[in-house]
């Protein structure tokens, strides 16, 4: 049986605010989740007309809070994840931080001066890329900029906050498993709810992504509303290793269960 990896997409929802962010570390590690994921960037390194420009440099986190961070989650047994949106924060993940696993996020999926750096880098071991917005053409192109890694996964993704049902578009899932059957293929949620990511663990998706809060009610940042909280968190992962039970194999036939029973179910009903 796989055991799906579980990520909580702590992301900006932390405001800010160091405190806050080990806050929400504990939680998602008490709630069951395997990694703990934040978002490596500069407000410098966005456009001046960015409209976002002013929030970022409000939740970006300086080297040394990624130092306590880390320290931190594995403290409470958690991984501490993030994603660069630069080469420079690229080399920091890697060559100060250390980390080993780096996640892509679809907005700097084709930025091929991170793809190359990261191919480039002898410690990574494995490279997690969200799909959002892209063609299989253009992930295919992503990863022949990745071929230097030794363990590349894909996770469908749609770019909306929050995303819409009706363009969740899961069965995606399968279809990156086809074109893609040597790769793990996951699913990264923006969905309101926890309803897709337990059908995409039934759907076969081996990583789940969900964006984590202490409270959906917070209006800072634009992800609360389509974030788990604790509680809600953690029966999505209880709900999520049954399932993972449930799954089984893909062989039709009797269970050993039915077996004992074929026999004398099946004398009950003479033709």
């Amino acid at each position: 049986m796989h055991r799906t990896i579980i990520i909580a997409e702590i992301g900006e929802n932390h405001l800010g605010k160091i405190e806050l962010a080990k806050q929400m570390v504990q939680e998602a590690a008490m709630a069951g989740t395997d990694i703990v994921k934040f978002q490596s960037y500069r407000g410098k390194d966005f456009r001046d007309d960015d409209p976002e420009k002013e929030w970022v440099y409000k939740v970006e986190l300086s080297n040394e809070s990624h130092f306590e961070l880390k320290q931190f989650a594995e403290a409470n047994g958690v991984e501490f994840l993030s994603s660069p949106f630069s080469r420079e924060r690229a080399q920091f993940l890697v060559e100060e931080l250390r980390l080993k696993r780096i996640k892509i996020a679809s907005g700097v999926m084709l930025n091929f001066s991170i793809l190359d750096y990261l191919s480039s880098a002898k410690s990574i071991e494995e490279v997690i890329i969200s799909t959002g917005m892209a063609t299989v053409e253009e992930v295919k192109t992503a990863l022949a900029r990745l071929k230097g890694i030794p363990k590349r996964t894909l996770l469908h993704c749609t770019t909306q906050y929050p995303c819409q049902d009706a363009e969740a578009n899961l069965l995606a899932i399968q279809s990156l498993q086809e074109v893609f059957p040597r790769l793990d293929v996951g699913y990264s949620d923006h969905t309101v709810g926890m309803e897709a990511c337990l059908a995409a663990v039934a759907l076969g998706a081996k990583v789940i992504e969900k964006h984590f809060t202490l409270n959906k009610q917070w209006t800072e940042g634009t992800d609360h509303v389509l974030s788990l909280e604790p509680l809600e968190f953690r029966s999505m992962v209880n709900a999520i290793r049954r399932i993972e039970v449930m799954r089984g194999v893909r062989a039709k036939g009797p269970t050993s269960s039915e077996k004992k029973i074929r026999e004398f179910v099946r004398s009950r009903f003479p033709s």
